[in-house]
């Protein structure tokens, strides 16, 4: 169990907390490429892969999401533009392996 950041009391307590929440993103991460498999497995044709519209819609709740919560923006929008091109390589390389 990790203590919540506002009551930390040491760096050990701070360290502990940061590896916690990054095996957490690394998993969610993970299960988020398993939606792209999905998606690969699911979509008709590879044209459907890359879907702009779809991508501003991510970038925009994401947006709203940091917003609410007061986290850097402009951070959010540079790791999700990175996180949704790599997924859209990712699906259209799982897409080419299953047809």
């Amino acid at each position: 169990m990790t203590t919540d950041p506002h009551n930390c009391q040491t760096m050990t307590e701070v360290r502990a907390g940061v590896d916690d929440v990054d095996r957490r993103i690394v998993a969610l991460i993970a299960r988020r490429f398993g939606y792209m498999d999905a998606a690969a497995r699911i979509k008709p044709d590879r044209a459907a892969v890359r879907d702009e519209e779809r991508k501003a819609e991510v970038k925009a709740r994401v947006d709203a999401e940091a917003k609410r919560l007061k986290v850097d923006r402009a951070l959010m929008a540079r790791l999700y533009e990175d996180l949704v091109e790599t997924s859209i390589a990712h699906e259209l390389a799982r897409f080419d392996e299953t047809r």
